[in-house]
């Protein structure tokens, strides 16, 4: 049985008015991510590709409080909304819903609701989340490669912009770096680093190498970011 929250029961009675009989909307796919800890949650779900007018309510409450919920403040495809500032939803936004989730608590459990209505009827999506689980930086940020002694390479990168909290809760950085062989794609995963650079020793000159680096909560909360944009270097094969 779907629940919906006391607050947004008036509206969707008003949307639901104008509802005639046929398919319910499809039930939407949400996702939430935490992009700075613990200040910066959003969800979001994709615009359905059909024709007839759709309207959606978000609210969200904690799973253990008897308060009401909140009305979460809709973000719609295409908005040029300041409020989306993370690289991974402004990226998608064209295709997708937003739903900010401000001010929540750590260590809470919460649930959304996001009911989608159209004339065919309604649906709605219930998550539930607490925001440890559910940490995803954005990639880091500026990634250099340079030559240093020959088979060595100095490899940096900065910290992704929005991540506001480096001095309370700071970043580790894992590095991907992969080459070709005959046609076959060969790859090595290092880290966790808590510094911004690294050396690696021991690559093989005249060979191309692209390298990436993704980004994580220091005490591991959450998962790793998406990786970051490749850089591809040459090892020189003479002394830089």
């Amino acid at each position: 049985m779907v629940v919906i929250f006391g607050l947004e029961c008036q509206a969707l009675d008003l949307l639901k008015a104008t509802a005639t009989l046929g398919d319910p909307p499809s039930t939407p796919t949400v996702h939430c991510w935490c992009s700075s800890y613990p200040n910066v949650t959003l969800c979001s779900w994709p615009e359905p590709l059909r024709s007839q007018p759709t309207h959606y309510l978000a609210t969200y409450s904690e799973r253990h409080s008897n308060g009401d919920a909140k009305m979460c403040h809709l973000i719609p495809p295409s908005s040029s909304s300041t409020s989306l500032t993370t690289e991974q939803s402004s990226s998608v936004s064209e295709q997708l819903w937003h739903c900010p989730l401000p001010n929540l608590k750590l260590l809470t459990e919460y649930i959304l609701n996001i009911t989608v209505v159209h004339s065919g009827g309604s649906s709605s999506h219930l998550t539930s989340f607490m925001l440890e689980d559910i940490v995803k930086p954005d990639p880091p940020v500026d990634v250099r490669v340079s030559p240093m002694a020959t088979k060595n390479l100095l490899v940096e990168w900065s910290p992704p912009t929005t991540w506001k909290s480096m001095d309370i809760f700071p970043l580790k950085y894992q590095i991907l770096y992969q080459w070709k062989i005959r046609g076959t794609t060969k790859s090595i995963n290092l880290g966790p680093f808590e510094n911004t650079k690294t050396e690696l020793k021991g690559l093989i000159p005249g060979r191309t190498y692209q390298f990436q680096v993704c980004a994580k909560e220091m005490l591991g909360l959450g998962q790793c970011s998406d990786w970051s944009l490749p850089v591809q270097i040459t090892i020189p094969t003479t002394k830089p």
